[in-house]
């Protein structure tokens, strides 16, 4: 055990004790993000991307109350199995056929353990854990932000808050592509997170490079980066965003998300069911692309972050 409530498999442990690169990896993407068995299939292919980066993976997650940091690949299909049934219909009803994995954000976490729960770990959820085991580098698809129409649902994702709070440097495409983009760079602006491009000068939006909202800065070097980090740390900063464009686009991606945002809305889905309807909805609307591309999209961020993660272990290594 390494804080309360917290388990790391023996190789993530003996990983961090001997300053090895390690790249932690959320379970929402699995329970609660792509269709079985895509979930599974995708879920250890971002682990073997971060292997084959020089880095160890650590996919965190909470089984039966304990929070564990490396899940085995038993584990991550026990998670996977949940997905067909744990992710709303196009009418809005989730099947009650089977036991589900919760979708837990970092306020979740504490209770989660206490009752001795199952859940999977959102961005949020998963940052705060990687802070508290000790590592540095997580990678995602996009990151939850500022929900479309806030304004009047203050729907504003846990993501961002964690984001300022806990030290992780999180690699992702952007936030994702059924949010407002420009309200969610206004808050992580306004919390002092710093939102930088690698190897692109424009935030992407998830399903394509472009959003329209150019960043301050671009990195084109991982020592760069890991200098960025190194000073954010001394400083006593939160999390710092990485952004990447995915490594294809989506056309007309845009009608397809207005169309689930409107279905959404019909059916009257609000909460932690939201995002799960909207990308399945998007997916079924885009003969599956939008799905293609997420997919291919988390393979690269996991080879980034890795890339990232070593460049950051070699830079204390150094020094």
């Amino acid at each position: 055990m390494n804080a309360e409530g917290i388990e790391l498999s023996a190789e993530v442990a003996t990983a961090l004790a001997q300053g090895q690169p390690v790249v932690a990896l959320e379970s929402t993407v699995i329970a609660h993000g792509l269709p079985y068995p895509v979930n599974v299939e995708t879920a250890l292919a971002m682990e073997a991307e971060v292997r084959a980066g020089g880095a160890v993976p650590a996919t965190v997650g909470v089984v039966g109350g304990r929070v564990v940091v490396g899940m085995d690949k038993c584990l991550i299909m026990q998670f996977g199995e949940f997905a067909c049934c744990d992710t709303p219909s196009a009418e809005g009803d989730v099947s009650p056929n089977k036991q589900t994995v919760a979708k837990l954000g970092a306020r979740d976490l504490a209770a989660a353990v206490a009752l001795g729960r199952d859940g999977a770990t959102t961005v949020g959820a998963t940052a705060r854990v990687a802070a508290l085991a000790g590592i540095e580098v997580m990678a995602t698809g996009g990151i939850g932000g500022v929900h479309r129409g806030a304004a009047q649902s203050w729907d504003i994702s846990g993501d961002l808050t964690a984001l300022a709070r806990y030290p992780v440097l999180v690699v992702c495409a952007g936030a994702k592509a059924i949010l407002d983009i420009p309200a969610t760079l206004e808050w992580l602006e306004t919390h002092g997170v710093p939102v930088v491009g690698w190897q692109c000068a424009e935030f992407p939006a998830f399903y394509t490079a472009r959003s329209g909202r150019r960043l301050g800065f671009t990195f084109e070097c991982l020592d760069d980066l890991a200098r960025l980090w190194q000073v954010e740390r001394a400083w006593g900063g939160g999390g710092v965003v990485v952004v990447q464009p995915p490594p294809e686009e989506v056309p007309g991606v845009e009608v397809a998300i207005e169309a689930a945002l409107s279905r959404a809305e019909a059916l009257g889905i609000r909460g932690a069911s939201v995002t799960p309807y909207l990308l399945a909805q998007v997916s079924s609307l885009t003969d599956g692309k939008s799905l293609d591309a997420n997919v291919k999209l988390l393979k690269r961020n996991a080879q980034t972050a890795a890339k990232i993660a070593c460049a950051i272990a070699s830079k204390k290594r150094k020094d």
